[in-house]
């Protein structure tokens, strides 16, 4: 006869077999600040269940205790009040609470992904002559892109850094709303077009780590999937002029055959950038006559002025009046992703592409 030990066991095996392909990185990450935050999941849990494994005990004894069988329990059907139990009923999700929200304040504050780093882990401060690897991140459709602008590379799909060394990443999109993330460094930040997000991070082991979108941006999105390198200075530099020699020539016509969507996308190297090319991603002006978000909205009201093109040309007034209605689109052009691949397509083919676009109410953008 089979023992009732054996059969828990046959029955516990599948869920064994699930559990050993799950990747606890979340909980053993390599930065500082992915262990600062899985340090708030782990002490937020601990106190949630200060009050969870009490009640789920006590729900479990009293039922057991006043069973209908159970004729030594006390039976007092009139008993309505107890100051003891009132006060521990209140008073211990009150710590709690108050606990939690202490957490909350203080850490929201110091992992503001936008506030410089402060130290490189627990037991080291940044030295003052410190100064972090910039890396420009743009998410496309379906790919990664990095911008190394001190290094002057540019890399599609594979990110390194060295070890202990802070990062300061700039990210943005090219035409809808995604998300930067590699959870052994740190948690994800949006990523959103005409707009730039920053992260502050550093990485303190050495290893290859999995990078890749959090939101859902179109057919692509599964495959949306970089490595991140931790490695060390000697191995970084090595990297770099390996990326250098390799590296073709990122002009801006190449930009843009880049921009078509496509979907695992193995790894590119570009040794050689154009100039400001981050910059003009950023403000949509990477075509020629273009003019660029940050000139529009450094003129007064947007027009009566005109503003000056990513390649130095002056624009119309025209444009600058119509600025008012590219702002607008391009937060209406976030709600959904038909409608900005639609504002992405016309935008791409100049300024509003020469024409008015409109939305009519309960409508998406047209023409």
């Amino acid at each position: 006869m089979t023992s009732p030990k054996f059969l828990r066991g046959v029955l516990l095996l599948p869920a064994a077999a699930l559990l050993s392909g799950c990747n606890t990185v979340l909980m053993s990450p390599a930065g500082d600040l992915a262990v600062r935050q899985r340090d708030i999941i782990i002490v937020s849990t601990i106190l949630m269940l200060l009050i969870i494994v009490p009640v789920i005990a006590l729900t479990l004894i009293f039922a057991w205790r006043y069973r209908a069988s159970n004729k030594d329990a006390v039976y007092t059907p009139e008993w309505d009040h107890s100051t003891l139990l009132e006060l521990l009923i209140w008073a211990a999700p009150l710590l709690i609470i108050i606990a939690l929200g202490a957490l909350t304040w203080v850490s929201t504050h110091k992992l503001d992904p936008y506030r410089p780093l402060e130290r490189i882990d627990a037991k080291r401060d940044i030295p003052a002559d410190t100064r972090p690897l910039t890396v420009q991140v743009v998410a496309m459709d379906w790919k990664w892109l990095f911008f190394y602008p001190d290094q002057g590379i540019a890399t599609v799909n594979e990110l390194a850094a060295p070890v202990d060394r802070p990062i300061r990443f700039e990210i943005t999109s090219t035409t809808m709303m995604n998300s930067f993330f590699v959870p052994a460094l740190a948690g994800q930040v949006y990523a959103m077009p005409g707009m730039e997000t920053k992260l502050h991070a550093v990485i303190n082991k050495p290893g290859v780590y999995d990078g890749f979108s959090a939101n859902y941006s179109g057919a692509g999105f599964s495959g949306m999937r970089f490595k991140f390198h931790g490695m060390s200075p000697e191995e970084f530099d090595a990297w770099v002029q390996q990326v250098k020699a390799k590296g073709q020539n990122l002009s801006r016509d190449k930009y843009e055959a880049l921009t078509q969507p496509s979907e695992w996308v193995p790894v590119q190297y570009y040794g050689d950038v154009a100039p400001d090319l981050y910059q003009a991603i950023l403000n949509r002006c990477v075509q020629p006559g273009q003019p660029c978000l940050k000139d529009m909205m450094d003129q007064p009201n947007h027009k009566h002025a005109a503003s000056e093109t990513s390649d130095g040309k002056t624009v119309s007034k025209s444009w600058a009046m119509r600025a008012r209605k590219t702002d607008a689109l391009l937060a209406d052009a976030l709600c959904t992703a038909d409608n900005t691949s639609q504002f992405a397509t016309r935008l791409s083919g100049g300024p509003l592409a020469d024409a008015t676009l409109r939305r009519a109410p309960g409508e998406g953008l047209t023409q």
